[in-house]
Order: structure tokens, then C-alpha cells, then sequence
């Protein structure tokens, strides 16, 4: 039998090879299409061509931005479904999307973005740490939580926040209600840099500070009295962990807007094809969730060519099938 390190290798590299493979196909069609084989022509020229220009304004920043919410909402349902010891929490049904879908409006509402871009990343963050701390606090008792009863809070919260949320439009002016109502449908276009580049950075700190815990998560799937009799920190962990994912979803939200079935459906399938072992988990949902994502922003661009869909129409509608098909035939 193949060592399972050797495995874990293999299975790293098949997807980092599928990765670059997909962003290459991403760069190359569009409105426009570029042949693959002139790409590194194209990019090493610098020149103010048009497809240069279409290749470093439009699609390698989109990419980017695939890669970094693909990734991070991948390792917030890693996280979330571990500690919950649930195969169906992900950042949206807990309501930590909704709460960092609230901050975001908020700041819209309030055209504080205008004055510092970074501000809707900070009020998505806080309104994200905000729902974490509500369910937590609602539901500790003593060293261990009710996972159950924490799930059901967590749904509900993310029904308030949604109500609020469609009150913060029927207030809105008719210009913010657009802008807020075509954000929440998800999209990969970002023209800030500054945004696309911090969003890259946290998403990857992320993804590596998962890992460092990883074992712990292992623990941790067992249930937290186990994990406590076993030398785990259980509520540092926790608190870490829950922190790690309030801060990389209310950052997805702020940039992307919601994305729903990401952080579904990848952990799901990842953990169907490698196991549960979240050593391997971590780093292959973060892969296997930017792939998922390019490939449905790819079809968001082409499929209507030359109008666009959201690409959170896209993760609803193939994610849902893809894990119905995991379902239902593995």
C-alpha cells in the first residue's frame, strides 16, 4: 500500500497541476480569445496592447480573486464543519456570511468605502466576529458546547441578519440598493489592487495558520471532551479557529460578496476522495476550492457571452448538483 505521505504528495501536486491548467484556460477565453500559446508572449512584452491589457486588468485580477476566496471559503467550512462535527455548517448557513454581508452594507449605506477602500473588508470582518461572538456566547456552558443547540443558534442568527439586511435595502437610495443588490449576487471583479492583494495575503496566512492546527482539528472531530482529556486547549483552539474563519469569510464578503456552497460542497468532497485527516484536508480544499471557483467564474463569463452571471448563480447550481451526485453515488 502507498505511504500515505507519498499520497497526500501526489495528490497535492495533481491538483496544483489542475490549478495552473484552469487559470491557463481563464486567461485564454473570454470575449476575446487568446491563444495559450501566446500568453507568456503577450505578458513578457509589457506592451499596451490590447490583449495585454486584458490579461493584467481583467482576467489574472479575477483570477486572483478566485484563487483567494475559492481558498478561503474552502477552509472556513474545513473549519467550521470540524468543530461543529457537521457536514452541512459552512460560513453561509451559520450566518457568518449574513453578518459580514450586514457590515459591508452598513458601510455602503454610509459611503465610507469612498474614503478608505480597506473599510469594507474591516466592517465585513467585524460584522462576521460579531455573529461568531452572539452564537458563542449564547451557548456556553461550562468547558463543552451543545453542537446542536450552537447550529440551530447560528441558523437563527443568520435569519436576523438577513432581516436586517433586506431592511438596510428598503431603506437604501435607489443607486445603493443597486450596488448592494448586484454585490450580494457575487462577483469576481475587483478593480482595487490594494483590495485584491490583501485578500490574497489573509486568505493564504489563513490557510497556513488551519494547518498549524490541523491536529488538533483532528481531535477536535472526536468531540471536545475527548479532545480535553487528550491535552488539547479546547477553547483556545476554538476561539482561534472561529476567529480565523469570521476573518477570512467577512473579507471574502467585502470583496466578492456572498458565495454560497463553496464551503459546502469542497471540504464534502475533499474529505470523500482523501479522508479525513485534516493535515491533507486543509491544503487541498484551499486548492480544490480556487479551481471550483475559477472554473465557475469561467462559466459565468462565457455561457451568456456577452453578458455575465453572477457567479454565486454558478456555485448554487453546480455545487448543488456536485453534491447531490457525492451523495447520492459515492
Amino acid at each position: 500500500m502507498m505511504p500515505k505521505y507519498i499520497k497526500w504528495s501526489l495528490s497535492l501536486s495533481v491538483l496544483l497541476a489542475i490549478l495552473f491548467l484552469v487559470c491557463l484556460i481563464s486567461l485564454s477565453i473570454g470575449t476575446m480569445t487568446i491563444p495559450i500559446n501566446k500568453l507568456i508572449q503577450i505578458l513578457t512584452n509589457q506592451s499596451n496592447s490590447t490583449p495585454y491589457t486584458i490579461l493584467m486588468d481583467i482576467r489574472l485580477p479575477r483570477i486572483l480573486v478566485g484563487i483567494s476566496v475559492g481558498g478561503a471559503l474552502s477552509i472556513s467550512g474545513v473549519i467550521l464543519q470540524a468543530l461543529f462535527r457537521n457536514p452541512l455548517v459552512e460560513p453561509y448557513t451559520l450566518g457568518i456570511s449574513g453578518g459580514a454581508a450586514l457590515g459591508v452594507s452598513l458601510n455602503i449605506v454610509l459611503s465610507l468605502y469612498e474614503y478608505y477602500v480597506l473599510s469594507l473588508p474591516f466592517f465585513g470582518m467585524i460584522g462576521a466576529g460579531c455573529v461568531i461572538i452572539i452564537i458563542s456566547s449564547l451557548n456556553i456552558s461550562g468547558l463543552v458546547q451543545n453542537v446542536q443547540r450552537l447550529l440551530l443558534i447560528g441558523v437563527m442568527v443568520s435569519y436576523v441578519c438577513n432581516s436586517l439586511f433586506m431592511l438596510i435595502i428598503s431603506l437604501s437610495k435607489s443607486e445603493e440598493m443597486h450596488s448592494i443588490m448586484f454585490w450580494t449576487m457575487g462577483s469576481l471583479e475587483e478593480p482595487n489592487q490594494l483590495l485584491i492583494y490583501c485578500l490574497l495575503i489573509v486568505s493564504i496566512m489563513g490557510c497556513l495558520v488551519t494547518f498549524r492546527y490541523s491536529v488538533d482539528l483532528n481531535v477536535l472531530s472526536f468531540g471536545e471532551e475527548d479532545a480535553y482529556h487528550l491535552g488539547v486547549n479546547v477553547q483556545k483552539v476554538r476561539n482561534i479557529l472561529l476567529m480565523i474563519a469570521s476573518i477570512l469569510t467577512g473579507f471574502c464578503v467585502s470583496v466578492a460578496g456572498i458565495i454560497g456552497f463553496v464551503g459546502l460542497v469542497v471540504p464534502h468532497f475533499v474529505r470523500l476522495v482523501l479522508g479525513n485527516d485534516h493535515r491533507i484536508i486543509t491544503g487541498a480544499s484551499f486548492i480544490t476550492g480556487a479551481i471550483f471557483l475559477i472554473l465557475c467564474d469561467l462559466l459565468a463569463r462565457t455561457v451568456m457571452s456577452p453578458l455575465e452571471l453572477p457567479v454565486g448563480i454558478v456555485t448554487g447550481l453546480l455545487g448543488g448538483l456536485i453534491f447531490i451526485y457525492a451523495l447520492v453515488y459515492k
